[in-house]
């Protein structure tokens, strides 16, 4: 009679090793009591999802708070899907929104002491904990072909019978030892398959982190674990790299509850302390029906993190607004926090929303313009030059014509208490700002109307401008003498100083001192809303701005 360990010395003659060998060469890590080791392990099969950044965002957060270890592994075992390069552009990406593990995978190097990191190169590990379980009798090796599996899943269904390979339904888990060496010797082809003792009447009770404790059906499905390829299937690798890694706590969406069963007999069966779990809600988004599903790679332009980086967003606005949907409570802290310091918020499982929360875009446009008025010129114009360098040449262009004149324009009014709050992204910085460039005001001017007032007649227009070009001060006057001069010229040509006074003699005036400035404003920046004018105006310079009215009276004068 052929035992267990026979049976496994045949499949897996080449390995020596045992799991007391593997426990030894990657013992429990020496961290100070109460710290988490937390992980991000992404497949290279496409970029980086939103989804995915915020769980290695909160990955990050558990372990560097409770000074711990977070750390990146590979999860490649599916060559299937792999994309070329995608997973240099994985770490290029985690790495700009300041999600940098401690340990694991980097790319051009491995750091830490439990590697491999790339679950390909962890083959002969996988194979120890394998030739265990056939050895104490809870996994087999399975020669069921595809058209065997297509058969029983065609039974099940016309008897209305739950789907899988379990139960009854497991034809080659209950072939003797003899029979499975006779077919291996006839070089039958096999997988390995783990060999379930649950039952999906029978109820487990797990815990969650978020959600606490709930029961769920157990396990019976006996899941291949190891692939004709050589290569395990996740549901075991993942398990045997927890493990060997000392993840304590897996940190990861709720969509994998339904696999946590399967996750939690593994662990059983190998005789390890199952870690803890941390399900976490989806990110939702309204359909054109409005009903909420889930960020889709394929439907939604927001489920990749590069089109935030291509449209100009600062990478920690993201991250920012992420946390707000991690915890019920960070966006009160960071405002009473002026919105700096984030690392030094104390993120709570307690805090998790158990809903998916809505992505909303508008909110996220609230954190970049918040973070992008903190800058000073030389950090937002920098930011800009970075940015513009690799996502939009025409502002890299506009930027190097004269960089001090671009730091000029960024900095208006900017570096006071209540900074002016104009921009939210860099890709709409180009646009914003191109009046400043008098090539790109006058391709303006020639191309589109003014929007002036159709109340005002041109005539109006034109000797209103006139005074001001030739009385308005601009050199060592501030904002206030400024704008009391623009109001004496607009008084000149009846325009009432307020709309109270407006009111009370409607007959003598006009209009108000805003329309004369929206004049100006329209006359200088071709359009009805730009910066403040005062400053506009200090940054172009008196020579150019009077050479711009002169520019737009003869315009008005055809």
């Amino acid at each position: 009679m052929i035992s267990n360990q026979e049976l496994a010395d045949l499949i897996f003659k080449d390995v020596t090793d045992s799991i007391d060998d593997l426990e030894k060469r990657y013992p429990p890590r020496q961290l100070p009591e109460g710290a988490e080791v937390t992980r991000f392990a992404p497949s290279p099969t496409g970029f980086l999802h939103t989804g995915s950044l915020f769980t290695s965002m909160i990955c990050k957060k558990v372990a560097d708070q409770s000074n711990g270890v977070f750390y990146l592994r590979l999860e490649d075992t599916d060559t299937k899907r792999e994309i070329q390069g995608s997973k240099f552009e994985l770490l290029k990406q985690l790495q700009t929104f300041g999600v940098v593990p401690q340990e694991g995978y980097l790319g051009d190097k491995e750091v830490g002491n439990y590697g491999p990191y790339v679950q390909s190169q962890r083959a002969e590990i996988y194979k120890v904990a394998i030739k265990h379980l056939i050895a104490i009798g809870k996994a087999y090796p399975c020669f069921c072909s595809q058209e065997e599996l297509n058969e029983i899943r065609q039974n099940q269904e016309a008897h209305k019978i739950m789907p899988g390979y379990y139960g009854q339904f497991a034809k080659y888990r209950f072939l003797t030892n003899e029979e499975r060496v006779k077919l291996i010797k006839e070089g039958k082809p096999f997988v390995i398959r783990f060999k379930s003792s649950g039952s999906h009447l029978r109820k487990i009770r797990v815990k969650d982190l978020i959600r606490g404790e709930f029961d769920i059906a157990q396990n019976d499905q006996d899941i291949v674990i190891y692939k004709s390829d050589g290569l395990p299937t996740y549901h075991f690798a993942h398990v045997v790299d927890d493990h060997f890694m000392r993840t304590t706590t897996v940190i990861r969406g709720e969509e994998w509850i339904a696999s946590l069963p399967i996750h939690v007999e593994l662990f059983e069966a190998m005789g390890w302390q199952t870690p803890k779990y941390a399900h976490l809600p989806v990110i939702m988004k309204l359909d054109e029906n409005g009903h909420k599903r889930k960020l889709s790679k394929r439907l939604d332009k927001e489920a990749a993190v590069s089109f935030f980086l291509e449209d100009g967003y600062l990478p920690n606005s993201l991250i920012m607004y992420l946390m707000t949907i991690a915890n019920s409570n960070f966006e009160e802290w960071i405002f009473q926090h002026h919105f700096q310091n984030m690392e030094d918020f104390r993120f709570s499982f307690d805090k998790v929303s158990l809903e998916g929360a809505l992505f909303d875009i508008g909110k996220l446009n609230f954190f970049s313009k918040e973070l992008l008025a903190l800058m000073n010129k030389c950090e937002i114009s920098e930011a800009a030059y970075e940015y513009a360098k690799q996502y939009c040449p025409e502002l890299k262009q506009l930027i190097e014509r004269d960089k001090n004149y671009f730091m000029d324009i960024m900095n208006i009014e900017r570096e006071k208490e209540n900074p002016r709050k104009d921009y939210y992204r860099f890709s709409d910085l180009a646009s914003s700002i191109s009046f400043f460039y008098d090539d790109l005001y006058r391709k303006t001017l020639d191309e589109e109307p003014l929007p002036f007032n159709s109340k005002f007649n041109k005539g109006t227009i034109i000797e209103v401008l006139g005074d001001l070009k030739d009385k308005l001060p601009y050199d060592n006057v501030d904002e206030q003498t400024w704008f009391a001069a623009l109001k004496d010229i607009a008084l000149e040509h009846k325009f009432a100083p307020n709309n109270k006074t407006l009111k009370a003699n409607p007959e003598q005036y006009i209009g108000l001192v805003a329309d004369v400035a929206e004049m100006l404003r329209i006359t200088i920046t071709t359009r009805k809303n730009s910066p403040n004018l005062f400053y506009v105006l200090q940054v172009i310079g008196k020579e150019r701005s009077n050479k711009r009215i002169e520019q737009v009276i003869l315009l008005l004068q055809k």
